[in-house]
């Protein structure tokens, strides 16, 4: 009976987390992918970010690119305050800052529309969120991140169920 019990404690503290880890993939372009001529403006206006949350990159490799810039480099297709360069084909980026992110391709296609701006708001946790630091090579189980209050959440709610167990 009690290993029932704590079965049941883990299987809820399992599915607790789970629920908590909430960050949204959002894939730049869903199924067409970080290419020429897609109106990446409209993409993202269809999308709420926020902090915590990723931004994805499907490319081929080789071919294109993304740098993250300043505004002006946005908005003038330069590289204009780079923040950050990815070249997998493949790439993760955790938003992990509120504000304006500007994303270009650095393979000369912005011209072509390969560029996307997005606003990321803050999280229901800001200040509080336990996220990694940016890393170019960050892949999307390294960006999974969890507030303070989330872990707090779990873990007295498995101290509760295996009190009671």
């Amino acid at each position: 009976m009690a290993s029932s019990r704590m079965l049941l404690a883990v299987a809820v503290v399992a599915g607790c987390a789970v629920g908590l880890a909430g960050a949204t993939d959002h894939i730049v372009g869903a199924n067409r992918g970080w290419n020429p001529n897609i109106n990446y403006t409209l993409w993202s206006g269809n999308q709420t970010f926020v902090v915590g949350d990723l931004i994805s990159f499907r490319y081929q490799k080789g071919t294109h690119n993304v740098v993250e810039v300043n505004e002006t480099g946005y908005d003038n297709c330069t590289m204009a305050g780079v923040a950050g360069n990815w070249t997998s084909g493949k790439d993760f980026i955790p938003l992990n800052v509120p504000g304006r992110h500007f994303f270009i391709c650095g393979n000369g296609l912005c011209q072509a529309g390969m560029k996307v701006a997005v606003t990321v708001l803050p999280g229901a946790f800001e200040g509080t969120q336990m996220v990694p630091p940016p890393d170019s090579n960050s892949t999307a189980s390294d960006a999974t991140c969890f507030s303070a209050a989330a872990w707090l959440t779990v873990a007295v709610l498995a101290v509760a169920i295996a009190a009671v167990a």
